[in-house]
């Protein structure tokens, strides 16, 4: 192992993570810097700490870390970077990532026969913002194509692994009805869409 300090380690963290377009692991990190993993979690800790009262902060995000910008500042970040461009979803893509993130891995069936309605276009729309993924193949009939959420979907919702997402409803009816395929109720999905208010047609 190369013999650096931790003043040194810090810095040369703070400019990969910078450059970094996903987050890095702790064991990523090492690797680059030939130190042992404990030692680089403990100088992200405190790099953490000493970034609290800045307009950036480090935070421990999608089984990684990375620089961001801080959500009081979202607004003011928003109007210099907005564009035509921006990831936005409509309702009832919304609500298809939904099914899609509690039900992981699932078949285009399985979510179409949970919301009542054909999902072959907002499944491509979820594909192509890579918020989901193909993870392999059902053992079932066709063996059909299985679907699940991203580290982008984790860095966009602000979660650090996907046993990070709400509970599903208390209701014994309406916890049943999901798990087994019934139609998302109408007030859950309006409620996965005001949590996302950036998320718009």
């Amino acid at each position: 192992m190369v013999e650096i300090s931790f003043p040194r380690i810090k810095s040369i963290l703070e400019s990969l993570l910078f450059i970094a377009k996903k987050p890095l692991t702790a064991e990523e990190l090492a690797g680059v810097l030939e130190v042992e993993p404990s030692i680089i979690e403990k100088c992200l800790q405190e790099l953490s700490f000493e970034y609290e009262n800045k307009g950036l902060q480090i935070i421990n995000v999608a089984h990684g870390w990375e620089i961001a910008t801080r959500d009081e500042n979202a607004d003011f970040v928003k109007k210099l970077l907005e564009s035509p461009i921006e990831t936005t979803l409509s309702p009832q893509a919304l609500e298809t990532l939904a099914i899609i993130a509690y039900k992981q891995p699932t078949t285009r069936a399985e979510i179409e026969n949970i919301r009542g309605v054909v999902s072959d276009s907002v499944i491509k729309t979820l594909l192509e913002k890579r918020l989901i993924a193909e993870v392999g193949r059902s053992e079932g009939v066709g063996r059909p194509i299985l679907y699940g959420t991203t580290t982008a979907f984790l860095r966009h919702f602000g979660l650090k692994d996907i046993a990070d997402l709400p509970p599903l409803p208390e209701e014994e009816t309406e916890k049943a009805q999901f798990e087994s395929g019934g139609t998302l109720k109408e007030e859950e999905s309006s409620k996965t869409q005001s949590n996302k208010e950036d998320f718009k047609e």
